[in-house]
């Protein structure tokens, strides 16, 4: 039975993902999303984007705001685009979005079922259900507006769905998994994220079965009158014994700046102290893309945590921005050159593993492996020196935010590599 993960708080940001960053997110999510095929499976892909705290940190690494409810948008996005020519390869069709592209769901889930064989019209069915429970059977203030669902060859799929509260300027973020569910109304949810803000109506829940029949019996058996007696006799009563305990809450502020609390240091300390000890073993001499340095490697020891990690190392999703940066230029510029060469030592990985040469592959685990060792006992700058110095190096790596490019701070040294 699926069932909750956790939670979050989502502050709501306006504003478009500029082109530049659109099509690197594009290439970086499709590339990423083949390495988790081909190194775990399918199966396991729908298990991560299944889990809130991965979805967010998968997000940040990609170069967006790392605690905006605009990477859910940004990254379903860029997984349609990317994903798309590699459909029938890898057995992963994405399908919905935002607004309009939400309402045509059910539409290209029967595309999907004529290509390949699926019931599209019980997946199509299924996209229906689950947006009906979202809106209707849970009573939380949000009204949805965002709709995604990615299905695999084997008819498994996940859908990861957003709601909005005006009011508030909050989001609350729904992700539903396929695997071991037995029904539609009986805690279906493998995660719900969103800020706990009092008493909410969930006939979704497996708790509220005798309430769903007791609507039922009223609607059917007392008529207008009946209920309204029915009503009148309520009275407040305590909370029901048993009930379920508290999930993981992961909180994202308001702000827009990271700060030393959003990281958990040993692991980013882990992250900088493998990078220094597995790149020049690893990267210069077995990967060979030209123009990689130590920057870049930085960036791929947290790329391949998002690989490779286990559930648990994700409830700091701040971290992983300090990979690519964001395009508000929090907590860094984008730094165009290192994302272009992360990419580019990503697609080496991939295009040999589709030869059948997993070598490439396997560095990037021997670099996630050996950042949880060192965690342990690695030292380094603190988060806020970290930011500092890539806002100095800003530039030199091309450095780029809605703002423009990043400005030289002043005089810069020439012959040194991302």
């Amino acid at each position: 039975m699926a069932k909750r993960a956790g939670s979050a708080d989502l502050p709501l940001h306006g504003g478009r993902v500029p082109p530049w960053l659109a099509q690197r997110m594009t290439r970086l999510g499709a590339v990423m999303v083949e390495a988790i095929v081909r190194e775990y499976g399918r199966d396991e892909l729908l298990r991560r984007l299944a889990h809130p705290f991965w979805f967010q940190s998968f997000g940040a690494v990609m170069g967006m705001d790392w605690h905006s409810s605009g990477i859910t948008t940004s990254v379903l996005g860029a997984l349609k685009r990317g994903l798309a020519p590699l459909a029938g390869e890898l057995g992963v069709h994405v399908c919905g979005g935002r607004g309009r592209h939400s309402r045509a769901t059910p539409d290209e889930l029967t595309a999907v079922g004529l290509r390949t064989g699926l019931d599209g019209a019980a997946l199509a069915q299924a996209s229906r259900l689950v947006a009906k429970v979202d809106s209707a059977a849970v009573q939380d203030g949000f009204q949805l507006y965002l709709h995604g669902f990615i299905v695999t060859d084997e008819g498994r799929w996940v859908v990861i769905q957003q709601g909005l509260d005006d009011g508030r300027r909050q989001a609350r973020r729904y992700h539903w998994l396929s695997e071991g569910m037995t029904g539609f109304l009986d805690t279906p949810h493998a995660a719900i994220e969103g800020r706990g803000q009092g008493e909410i109506v969930n006939l979704a829940d497996r708790r509220a079965e005798a309430s769903r029949r007791g609507q039922l019996a009223l609607l059917g058996d007392l008529g207008p009158d009946g209920i309204a007696r029915e009503f009148a006799r309520l009275e407040p009563r305590p909370a029901a014994a048993g009930a379920q305990p508290l999930l993981p809450h992961l909180c994202l502020p308001d702000r827009h700046e990271v700060r030393d609390g959003d990281v958990v240091a040993r692991r980013l300390h882990g992250n900088l102290a493998a990078a220094a000890e597995r790149g020049p073993v690893d990267f210069a001499e077995l990967l060979l893309v030209p123009g990689v340095g130590a920057r870049t490697v930085r960036a791929l020891a947290l790329v391949a945590e998002i690989l490779h990690g286990a559930p648990c190392r994700f409830t700091d999703p701040a971290r992983f921005s300090l990979a690519h940066g964001g395009k508000d230029r929090q907590p860094f510029p984008v730094p165009i050159a290192v994302y272009d060469r992360t990419i580019g030592v990503l697609k080496s990985a991939v295009r040999g593993a589709r030869l059948g040469c997993h070598e490439e592959l396997a560095a990037l685990k021997r670099l996630d492996d050996q950042a949880r060792r060192l965690e342990r006992a690695a030292g380094g700058p603190s988060v806020e020196a970290l930011i500092a110095e890539e806002r100095r190096e800003s530039h030199r790596y091309g450095g780029r935010s809605v703002f423009g490019p990043e400005p030289p701070p002043g005089p810069r040294s020439l012959g040194e590599r991302a």
